[in-house]
């Protein structure tokens, strides 16, 4: 099975297109090589996507023939990225959660910088 029909079969990336996207943004390797979409999976290969600031990494037990539901997911792939990644990457998402209920989003622009500047005084 294709790279890209692949992780979007196994629920990895919303749609196909995404996918596709993201291995021809050395954003997916296959065996620890960037790989185009094209590219094909077989059984005991490893799949790694980038989702910063870490590279999560999956197991292939089993090809579908077809997108499988979120409850047979764990039946195909297992995930074997590191227990400190998890926790980097939980601690990201957290960040980035209290940042949007700020409403701050990216760098600060000139006014927010000059409120920040009257804040400390």
């Amino acid at each position: 099975m294709r790279l890209d029909k692949f992780t979007w079969a196994m629920r990895l990336f919303k749609t196909r297109s995404i996918a596709a996207a993201a291995c021809n943004k050395d954003k997916v390797k296959l065996n620890e090589h960037f790989s185009k979409p094209g590219k094909t999976v077989s059984i005991g290969d490893t799949v790694s996507i980038k989702e910063n600031p870490i590279w999560r990494t999956f197991k292939v037990h089993s090809i579908p023939k077809s997108r499988v539901g979120a409850k047979l997911v764990k039946d195909n792939i297992q995930e074997i990225t590191s227990a400190e990644d998890k926790a980097i990457l939980e601690e990201q998402k957290l960040f980035n959660q209290q940042q949007k209920n700020f409403g701050w989003e990216g760098r600060p622009t000139k006014k927010d910088r000059r409120n920040i500047e009257k804040m400390k005084g």
